[in-house]
């Protein structure tokens, strides 16, 4: 699995930080989201997967 981001989209909904807080965080200025690791382990992958769903920005790309 890979992620993408894209931090001109975000919103800073904080989403992605719920759904998968091992992968994702938000800049302390701005919430914009801080990817943490582009190649989350399988255990994750539903949770990531979720984020993705939930971003209202639709800023975060899942690639398997």
């Amino acid at each position: 699995m890979k992620v993408t981001i894209d931090q001109d989209k975000c919103v800073s909904s904080g989403q992605c930080v719920l759904a998968a807080e091992e992968v994702f965080d938000q800049r302390d200025e701005d919430g914009v989201v801080v990817l943490l690791n582009a190649n989350p382990p399988a255990g994750l992958a539903e949770d990531v997967r979720q984020a993705a769903v939930l971003c209202p920005a639709l800023a975060i790309v899942v690639e398997d």
